[in-house]
């Protein structure tokens, strides 16, 4: 899809070395549970917070996973804009309809390497229900689906199981959830 750091050799492993050091002095964890599969869509979560991507960049970097992720049009502004998408974003207008989920399947259909990092709340602010268009995505496109987090109050971060979906929606958002529970975001009035 896009050129990004990730994918400049010396720079992303320069990143890559320089992102375990700042975790490291910060007092976070970095954690892997399994290998990440070249496609994928990755469930970031929970998002309270604007040093929700600083950190999920972090953790990327540590972690050499080689992402786009998704986030709103207002933050690909000028003079922002090619550092943002330089760093794997996708800009998302979030005020009307753009059929994203179709858009995002056919691109992990031209792709032989493509993974896609979602914040499912698709807002820092509470909400009372999350945004369904990963679990489409990942089903649409027949990917797999991972669940990623970010503990703050643990410092922790990374990539937790290959979610195995059910077939049913409620069923399987539920599971999601249960995994979600007792990881905390950076504002807990958000969660």
């Amino acid at each position: 899809m896009s050129y990004t750091v990730f994918r400049t050799p010396g720079l992303s492993y320069a990143m890559h070395i320089v992102a375990r050091v700042v975790l490291k002095i910060m007092g976070w964890r970095v954690q892997n549970n399994e290998a990440t599969p070249r496609k994928c869509v990755m469930v970031a979560a929970p998002h309270t917070s604007n040093w929700d991507l600083p950190y999920t960049l972090l953790l990327g970097f540590a972690l050499r996973i080689r992402a786009n992720w998704m986030g709103k049009k207002a933050l690909f502004r000028k003079p922002f804009s090619l550092f943002f998408k330089y760093l794997g974003g996708i800009p998302v207008d979030r005020s009307s309809s753009h059929n994203v989920v179709d858009q995002m399947i056919e691109v992990f259909r031209s792709c032989e390497e493509f993974i896609l990092i979602i914040s499912p709340e698709g807002t820092r602010s509470k909400v009372s229900a999350w945004k369904s268009g990963f679990y489409h995505i990942s089903l649409g496109a027949q990917v797999p689906l991972i669940l990623g987090f970010i503990d703050y109050t643990r410092k922790i971060g990374g990539i937790g199981p290959i979610f195995q979906y059910s077939g049913d929606y409620e069923q399987d958002m539920m599971k999601i959830k249960e995994f979600y529970a007792p990881i905390r975001g950076k504002v807990r009035k958000n969660i």
